[in-house]
């Protein structure tokens, strides 16, 4: 896969859905020749600090963020916070509530799939997920084991995605209340994604508009599954709603696909405007 050296925004490690110890993310991040990496997991900031010793000792600047789940019409949304106070008490007890959630989003699903007369184990879901949050790539990757499926996609298509027949709805912030809630928290608030959005090619305008008006900094435009008419299309709505246009390539590690790490990375100048909002907190 071709390698970008520079600045990659979006990328997960194992404490949440990546496959990657978070200093082994900077350490890649390292030998490819990126500047700049963002560690981003779901619902959780416990890597940050392990991630943060290995730039200091790796030469990479490691921005601290969290992919923040949100959920509009019943669908996810996810909305990404570069900088926040990790000690915000707000912050810290939605994250709680929602990877909470997660864990009995976890149960219930498996539940289903039992009720299918599929053999998946919820203490082998505990296992995968090592302690960290529970998410549903953690009951595909059981799926696997199990032989229920081929591979991970496979499972999501046929059981786990949204309207499938193992699918169990999250509970989560309405997308303008995530944004506030970043906000207090001092952190710099970007969409993820945005060509992503369950069976919808995009997440509605109307409420990126809003999510705007409500103090929303960046919107991701150069995201590695976004088509070029995709990027070109946010790069547009971004500059006529006065957003930065940010870039990262939602790295799993080795999950669903070659290791994606650097394949989209954001320009350095909307990435120096991103630095100038959290300085000014």
């Amino acid at each position: 896969m071709h390698r970008m050296p520079g600045i990659d925004l979006h990328a997960h490690s194992n404490r949440s859905d990546g496959t990657f110890e978070p200093a082994e993310v900077v350490r890649r991040a390292a030998e490819l020749g990126l500047e700049v990496v963002a560690l981003t997991d779901h619902d959780t900031t416990d890597g940050l600090e392990e991630a943060l010793a290995a730039g200091a000792e790796l030469g990479v600047e490691v921005v601290p963020g969290v992919e923040l789940s949100a959920e509009y019409e019943r669908t996810s949304v996810h909305v990404l916070a570069y900088w926040p106070d990790v000690s915000n008490a707000e912050l810290q007890a939605e994250l709680a509530r929602l990877r909470d959630e997660r864990f009995r989003r976890g149960e219930l699903i498996v539940e289903k799939l039992r009720e299918l007369g599929l053999p998946v184990s919820f203490e082998r879901v505990r296992e995968i997920a090592g302690g960290g949050n529970i998410v549903r790539p953690h009951i595909a990757q059981a799926m696997v084991e199990a032989g229920i499926v081929e591979t991970e996609r496979e499972a999501f298509d046929r059981y786990l995605a949204d309207g499938k027949p193992a699918h169990v709805p999250k509970h989560a912030l309405d997308p303008v209340d995530a944004v506030g809630l970043i906000l207090r928290a001092g952190g710099v608030c970007v969409l993820a994604h945005p060509g992503m959005w369950g069976d919808q090619s995009s997440v509605p305008e109307d409420l990126i508009e809003r999510m705007a008006a409500a103090g929303m900094q960046g919107l991701e435009v150069d995201h590695t599954d976004h088509t070029p008419e995709q990027r070109e299309h946010y790069r547009r709505l971004a500059d006529r709603l006065g957003l930065i246009p940010t870039g990262g390539s939602d790295c799993h590690g080795e999950r669903y696909d070659p290791i994606r790490l650097g394949s989209s990375t954001c320009d350095p100048e909307a990435f120096t405007a991103l630095r100038r909002l959290a300085a000014l907190g």
